[in-house]
């Protein structure tokens, strides 16, 4: 029953989109309803990867799964560097890392209870976080003084973001290898084929990009309505809402019992976002009016890597339990809080 009305609510999309530029709805109502969409799209996603992933492996499905969920992050960051809004930018970057290493991993691991997870794959990408985060203060100090936007900053974070996107390929690299020489088991009769669940992840990613792309055009009016700062709407609402198709993925599929596979989703998403969502989104808007710098506040950089930090002490032994999945998940309540306050 449930899987019919997550079906039946794919149509919620189409549905947004129409009330967007044909029904020029308000954007308080366009907010939630884009935000409804998102959850079956989310869903999608998530049983599209578990079925590519039968074919692939966790290390890889995790890879497909982070890919194309960022892919609409990406495209909203554009939208919004074009907007002249890089703080939104740079407050969703930092969102997303954080929401990716302490929320998702935390549900995921509440969620799926005890079970293993792969230590190894884990510790590559939380210390490439760890770097990222200790990289981006070269830019990221200089903006604590003065506008982080200063075009001196624009030409600095340039030689940050290659930097980062090659860290980011010989990481992805290194990871796949690992995942290469694992064994797996044939995929289950009932498992789409790999070329179906490819084409379930692009038409969906796809979705999620034009949904995601009215919420947060939506999202100012929002806050203006229930009265939340533009910081926090974009560190936490944008963040988990522009996420929800690696949240609700990972989520359902820790449900399923494939904990390592849902682990590798939230740490690979967060690896992406710091390693390349951000370089790329810098690269991109070179030739567009508005600059995105590299140059985050301390609160931003301070929470990044803390929360890497905490999901290497709880995953290093190679283990999930419960209770370290409450505890991520309180860890993050507890940034939201210094969100707020800052």
């Amino acid at each position: 029953m449930a899987r019919r009305i997550l079906w039946a609510s794919l149509a919620l999309a189409p549905v947004t989109v129409f009330a967007r530029y044909g029904l020029h709805l308000g954007p308080t109502a366009l907010f939630v309803l884009a935000a409804s969409a998102l959850i079956p799209l989310a869903w999608v996603i998530g049983e599209a990867t578990e079925h590519a992933a039968e074919h692939t492996g966790p290390g890889v499905g995790g890879f497909l799964n982070a890919s194309f969920g960022n892919a609409p992050e990406l495209i909203i960051a554009v939208f919004a560097i074009a907007d002249g809004l890089p703080e939104v930018v740079r407050g969703t970057i930092t969102g997303s890392v954080v929401s990716n290493i302490l929320l998702v991993l935390g549900v995921a691991m509440i969620a799926g209870g005890d079970g293993r997870v792969d230590a190894r794959s884990m510790r590559w990408q939380l210390v490439a976080v760890v770097g990222a985060v200790t990289l981006l203060l070269i830019t990221s100090i200089p903006g604590w003084h003065g506008s982080p936007d200063r075009s001196s900053l624009v030409l600095v974070s340039i030689p940050i973001a290659l930097v980062l996107l090659v860290a980011y390929l010989w990481i992805t690299v290194a990871n796949l290898r690992i995942h290469r020489g694992t064994a797996r088991p044939a995929p289950a009769l009932e498992a789409w084929t790999l070329p179906r669940s490819l084409a379930a992840l692009s038409l969906a990613t796809i979705a999620t990009a034009a949904v995601s792309e009215i919420l947060v055009h939506s999202l100012r009016a929002f806050g203006e309505a229930v009265g939340l700062h533009e910081f926090f709407i974009a560190v936490v609402i944008v963040a988990i809402v522009g996420n929800a198709a690696e949240h609700g993925g990972a989520i359902v599929i820790a449900r399923r019992g494939n904990t390592q596979l849902a682990t590798e989703i939230a740490i690979t998403s967060s690896m992406q976002v710091a390693l390349f969502v951000a370089p790329v989104a810098a690269l991109v808007s070179l030739p567009l009016r508005h600059h995105l710098t590299l140059s985050f506040r301390p609160v931003e950089i301070a929470t990044m890597a803390l929360a890497a930090g905490l999901a290497w002490v709880v995953t290093k032994d190679g283990t999930s339990k419960r209770w370290e999945g409450f505890l991520l998940v309180g860890a993050y309540l507890a940034v939201v809080v210094v969100y707020w306050v800052s």
